[in-house]
């Protein structure tokens, strides 16, 4: 599979890891759907993309944003054979703040953005494009899921974040088992930290400390670099049911 010849539904597409994706598919001659809750952003993308991108706003966690987001893909471009789940939320929480114990509505919403949108896509996706043409090799699609570091060794105030991505990361081999039967492989990818919106907002001073604590090279992720694991999973037919760290080697430290 070639992403020259693919067609993306990317959900955060319209900012940071899913844009960068959006934008790489683009350049090298694929089309790519937007499913995104920001609006602005989206339209804008698209028109600066021109007509192998559409948005189409929605919410993951929102069966009927999804199927319509998905139903305007097919109907702009036919089929689709490559999803990217780059919708997430932070929203750190500690247990006990100075605001006192958390809400467990705050817990389950980073849960039913990051873990259950996710599955959402995935469950909608798969129906769609396991009646794809296969190629050669039988492959029909490709599903990459956004995982975190925060996975393997979440910080305070992460319990939320860090399940909703472990979460994420654990479904990923049951999945891919099942789709093995549809021909249609999915991975997962675990980012470090990288220089996205989700840390964009931090002084310029907070982000050059943040970049130190990677082991080499001693920054900020990039989102391209994002999309150039992306672009590799797809073209790569033998990688299957694994999590990726891209991350620098940085193991997080408790806060």
């Amino acid at each position: 599979m070639n992403v020259k010849d693919c067609i993306a539904f990317v959900t955060g597409g319209a900012s940071g890891l899913g844009e960068a994706t959006v934008r790489n598919v683009v350049k090298l001659g694929g089309r790519a759907a937007i499913l995104d809750i920001q609006v602005e952003r989206g339209e804008n993308l698209a028109k600066e993309l021109g007509s192998n991108v559409i948005f189409v706003a929605g919410d993951v966690t929102k069966e009927a944003d999804v199927e319509n987001a998905i139903a305007k893909t097919i109907a702009a471009f036919g089929s689709f054979n490559f999803v990217v789940n780059c919708a997430g939320v932070a929203n750190p929480c500690k247990i006990i703040s100075k605001k006192g114990v958390i809400t467990l509505d705050a817990f389950k919403k980073v849960i039913d953005i990051n873990l259950v949108g996710t599955f959402n896509v995935i469950r909608l996706a798969v129906e769609k494009m396991m009646n794809n043409t296969a190629n050669a090799e039988g492959e029909k699609g490709v599903i990459i899921d956004v995982a975190s570091v925060a996975t393997y060794d979440g910080q305070i105030g992460q319990g939320a974040y860090a399940a909703s991505k472990a979460g994420v990361m654990g479904m990923c081999l049951p999945i891919a088992r099942e789709c093995a039967d549809y021909g249609i492989r999915v991975m997962s990818i675990a980012p470090g930290i990288f220089d996205t919106p989700m840390v964009g907002a931090l002084p310029e001073a907070a982000k050059a400390s943040l970049g130190q604590m990677m082991p080499f090279p001693k920054r900020l992720g990039k989102p391209t670099e994002f999309a150039s694991l992306a672009q590799e999973i797809y073209e790569n037919p033998y990688l299957n049911g694994e999590c990726i760290r891209l991350d620098a080697s940085v193991r997080l430290a408790a806060k």
